[in-house]
C-alpha cells in the first residue's frame, strides 16, 4: 500500500509499506483523511524520541471500515489503544492507562496510508453527510474537551463567567475555544503571532486575538488559560496572565522545564495542570458534538492529497500555513 514515512529528521517520502495484519479484535479500515498533528512535526524533526525512523506517521484519521463486524461502516479513529482492565481505565481515565499505545507510536504505525489496522472498539461510525475531513478532526479537539472539561471541574466560577485565554492559535488552542464556546465560555482571546494565522482565526467565530501581552488582556486579569505551545515562555505569560485563584491549563508539549512563576501562583492560589489527550468519553463526546455542528464549519481546515504530504510538513515547518489544520486525503 501507499504511505507517507519519516525516515529521518526532517525527511519523509511516499514509500510502498506492506500491508497491515489485524490482531484479534482488530479492523482494517480504509483511510481517507488524516490530519497533520505538532507531534508529527515533532518527529519529522527528529526530537520525539519515542517515534523512530522508518515510521508511517499520523493519527487523525478517519476512513471506512474493510473487515469485520463493522465493514462498510465510514467511521472516526480514537487512535489511543488502551487496556481496559487497569484502575484508569475502570476509572474512565483511560487516557492514563500505564499499558495505552497510539497509532504512530511504535509498535502501531499510523495513518499516513491506505489503511490502518485499529480495534473495532475505537471506532466511532459517522453519520452520513459528514465529510471525513472533519471526522477525523475528532482527535485534535478531544483534547480542547478533555482540558476544557478539567479545567470548568477546576474553577470556582461558571465556566461561563469567566474570561479565556488560549495561546497558541493552531489546531488544539482553536480547537480548545471552539470548545469552550461549546462549554458556555463567551469572553475568549487567543494569543498567536503569526499574522495571517490570527487573521484567519477572526474569520472563525468571534473570538478576540492578539499577538503578544502586549496588545491581549490585562495581567492578572484572565482566570482561565490553556497554554497550547507548552513553551518556557508561554508557562512564563500563563502565570503572569492567570487571575488570583484562577486556572492554567498546560496542554502544549514544546517542552522544557522552566517558566512558571511558582511564587506568584502560590500567593495568589493559581491551580495549574497538566492534560494530555482525553477519554474515551471526551473522544465520543466530541465527535457528537461536530456530527451535530456544533464546532463550526472547520473553514480553518485546508485538504492535500497525500502525495503532498512532504511539500505540507515543509510548509507548515517554514510557517508558510495560515490554516490551523492540514488535512492529507488518500
Amino acid at each position: 500500500m501507499r504511505a507517507l514515512v519519516y525516515t529521518g529528521p526532517n525527511t519523509l517520502e511516499m514509500a510502498t509499506v506492506p500491508d497491515p495484519t489485524p490482531n484479534d479484535g482488530e479492523a482494517i479500515v480504509a483511510v481517507e483523511a488524516c490530519g497533520i498533528c505538532g507531534s508529527d512535526m515533532h518527529a519529522f524533526h527528529g526530537t520525539d524520541p519515542r517515534r523512530l525512523p522508518p515510521l508511517v506517521l499520523g493519527h487523525e484519521a478517519a476512513g471506512t471500515v474493510l473487515t469485520g463486524t463493522m465493514k462498510g461502516q465510514r467511521v472516526t479513529v480514537n487512535p489511543m489503544v488502551t487496556c481496559g482492565a487497569c484502575i484508569y481505565c475502570i476509572e474512565g481515565r483511560e487516557n492514563l492507562c500505564p499499558h495505552r499505545s497510539l497509532i504512530s507510536i511504535p509498535p502501531r504505525e499510523g495513518a499516513f496510508a491506505e489503511r490502518l489496522a485499529i480495534p473495532e472498539r475505537n471506532l466511532i461510525p459517522v453519520p452520513d453527510g459528514i465529510p471525513l475531513a472533519h471526522a477525523a478532526l475528532a482527535e485534535p479537539l478531544a483534547c480542547g474537551w478533555h482540558a476544557i472539561r478539567l479545567a470548568a471541574q477546576s474553577l470556582v466560577r461558571p465556566v461561563s463567567d469567566v474570561r479565556l485565554v488560549v495561546l497558541g492559535g493552531g489546531a488544539i488552542g482553536l480547537g480548545a475555544a471552539l470548545v469552550a464556546q461549546v462549554f458556555g465560555v463567551k469572553d475568549i482571546w487567543i494569543m498567536e503571532p503569526n499574522d495571517a494565522r490570527r487573521a484567519m482565526l477572526g474569520r472563525v467565530a468571534p473570538f478576540r486575538t492578539c499577538a503578544s501581552e502586549e496588545d491581549g488582556p490585562e495581567p492578572g486579569d484572565s482566570s482561565l488559560i490553556i497554554d497550547a505551545y507548552g513553551s518556557e515562555q508561554s508557562r512564563a505569560t500563563s502565570t503572569r496572565l492567570a487571575a488570583p485563584g484562577g486556572v492554567i491549563a498546560h496542554i502544549g508539549l514544546a517542552g522544557g522545564e522552566a517558566g512558571l512563576d511558582t511564587r506568584r501562583m502560590t500567593l495568589q492560589e493559581i491551580t495549574f495542570f497538566g492534560t494530555y489527550t482525553y477519554t474515551n468519553a471526551d473522544f465520543a463526546a466530541t465527535a457528537q458534538a461536530i456530527f451535530d455542528h456544533r464546532l463550526g464549519d472547520f473553514g480553518w481546515v485546508e485538504e492535500r492529497p497525500l502525495e503532498s504530504g512532504v511539500q505540507a510538513f515543509a510548509d507548515l515547518d517554514a510557517h508558510k500555513v495560515e490554516a490551523a489544520k492540514i488535512v492529507l486525503k488518500m
